[in-house]
């Protein structure tokens, strides 16, 4: 493909709710961001993803925007957004932003407007339809597990309208042109603004079977997920093709899809040289844990075999056409050592770099989330209201639904939770990690939160924080760059409980996903990086994982 200048970014996403709150009332903020913008450039990140920091209600956390074109305040103003990127320029740091057109909030404007007129022109910029028999539409189900996707509108007679996501996050109409237009000028208002790029949330769902025909019902509720008729759907390209040429394409912009739904043999249509995105994330391995990423209790007995085999089908599938964007943890994950380090002993500081050297030196882009870089794990709560996010309760509502006891459907939530990415960072061990000073923080940290803190982590070279710095000094190195960017991928057979692969011409990477010693073969060369201090001709130790340029004359 074409070289592009995105390909050499190291991408870091934030949370802004959750980074680091400087004004001290229990919420990340702008400023906060700015104010640690030094560390970030010091382990040598290129761009920040920020998730939305747009107007919103926070019913889903900022993913329910009710104002596109203002700073929500709880955040800052758009002076403190544009001081950001400022400073952030000086770094040499780019930023982009988090793009939700899917939905609205039920609080913007144009949802107010179309509730109470139903004439007006705003009703036609959401999917309002009559009810059957003063029943939803259809049996199709929310994404967020429980519950139709249909809401009634108040003082209206048999009308619903449609959100695939919370009732609070009402779809918009894509086969309205005049709607289209309007997200189109807003997102060109933001490039104009500096921003990078965007991380395009759940874009694969604008697209909805017109129909509206129920389907066989899938769960004791008679209700059927509403992906099969809203998800990738015919026809959708129209809407991706429009966009990315009214707005993406005239800025040279960088866009990472969240295109849940596509399939291997689509991604020319997604990513290729005419492809509508820069790159997409791919979850195939990323749900490798649950039979559905949105029915948390739907759990497998995954293999390192068959996350291997997914990893390789990935990485090769996008490389015949394009970029791949490559990450372990997101605002919608649980921490990566919970759900791929199978061995409780080996949840610290070995399962995160191990795990560090299996994607960062993947073909494609890094993603890192924030707290991934100092091994942040996962937050156990005892009780389902400790949880925040909307879909921990829905999910677990469904499980016990399903047949599960309330222990057994809380185990389900605190291994998924959205909650467990998105506890607050963890700067120090001073009071709140350092999140702020006193405050109570909006989203509480957990008893067996373990200690973790950049500060610390910055105090010792063998941490998981230098570990993360080296992988991008690496990265960015000339002798190794030509392999580790624009090299192919390439799988290299080994032991099953071993992922291995090689990137260009002399670099190979072998990862030992388990808690056994492994005898593998393994060529002679330079060890870049060891996630043990030794390393054994042909043996892996549990969970070593190790970066090798190998020696071309052997």
């Amino acid at each position: 493909m074409t070289e592009k200048w995105w390909q050499n970014e190291i991408f870091y996403q934030i949370y802004p709710a959750s980074f680091k709150d400087a004004n001290n009332d229990g919420i990340g903020d702008l400023k906060g961001i700015i104010e640690k913008l030094p560390t970030l450039s010091a382990l040598g990140i290129t761009t920040i993803w920020l998730s939305p920091i747009y107007c919103s209600p926070m019913c889903d956390n900022g993913y329910d925007i009710s104002d596109y074109e203002n700073i929500e305040p709880k955040f800052g103003t758009m002076a403190d957004f544009n001081h950001l990127v400022a400073s952030a320029k000086k770094l040499d740091i780019k930023i982009i932003m988090d793009l939700v057109i899917n939905h609205t909030s039920d609080q913007h404007l144009w949802f107010k407007k179309a509730l109470k007129n139903p004439n007006s022109p705003y009703r036609d910029y959401y999917i309002f339809k009559q009810g059957l028999n003063g029943e939803a539409p259809n049996n199709w189900r929310s994404n967020f597990g429980k519950g139709s996707s249909w809401t009634k509108v108040s003082g209206e007679d048999n009308v619903f309208y449609h959100h695939v996501f919370s009732k609070h996050q009402p779809d918009l109409n894509w086969e309205n042109p005049r709607m289209r237009q309007e997200i189109y000028n807003m997102i060109n208002r933001w490039l104009a603004r500096g921003v990078a790029g965007f991380r395009v949330d759940a874009i694969t769902f604008i697209k909805k079977d017109q129909d509206f025909a129920s389907i066989e019902p899938d769960g004791v509720d008679g209700l059927g997920k509403v992906k099969r008729k809203a998800e990738n759907r015919p026809e959708i390209e129209k809407f991706l093709n429009e966009l990315n040429e009214k707005t993406f394409e005239q800025s040279d912009a960088v866009t990472i899809g969240e295109a849940s739904g596509v399939s291997y043999d689509e991604l020319g249509q997604f990513i290729g040289e005419k492809g509508y995105f820069s790159m997409i994330f791919d979850f195939h391995y990323a749900d490798i844990d649950v039979y559905s990423g949105s029915e948390w209790y739907r759990k497998t007995k995954w293999t390192v075999k068959e996350l291997r085999d997914e990893i390789y089908h990935s990485q090769l599938s996008i490389q015949k056409v394009g970029w791949a964007a490559n990450f372990l943890e997101n605002h919608d994950q649980p921490r990566s050592i919970n759900k791929y380090i199978k061995d409780v002993n080996y949840q610290g500081s070995y399962g995160a770099k191990t795990l560090g050297i299996l994607f960062f030196f993947l073909r494609g882009c890094p993603f890192i989330y924030q707290g991934q870089e100092i091994g942040m794990v996962n937050a156990a709560r005892t009780q389902i209201s400790d949880f925040n996010d909307v879909s921990s309760h829905d999910n677990y509502e469904r499980a016990i639904e399903e047949g599960f006891t309330e222990k057994e459907a809380l185990k389900f939530v605190n291994d998924r939770s959205r909650d467990n990415g998105r506890v607050p960072f963890h700067w120090n061990n001073d009071r709140n990690h350092g999140f702020n000073r006193d405050h109570k923080p909006w989203l509480a940290f957990s008893t067996q939160d373990k200690l973790v803190n950049v500060k610390d982590e910055r105090k010792n070279v063998k941490s998981v924080w230098y570990f993360y710095k080296r992988m991008i000094e690496i990265r960015k190195n000339p002798t190794y760059s030509a392999d580790l960017i624009s090299g192919d991928f390439k799988v290299i057979e080994s032991n099953e409980n071993v992922i291995a692969y090689g990137r260009g011409e002399k670099i190979q990477i072998y990862v030992n996903l388990s808690s056994k010693v492994v005898e593998t073969a393994i060529p002679h060369g330079n060890i870049l990086l060891n996630t043990y201090e030794d390393y054994t001709n042909n043996t892996l130790f549990p969970y070593q994982g190790i970066l090798i340029e190998v020696d071309k004359n052997e």
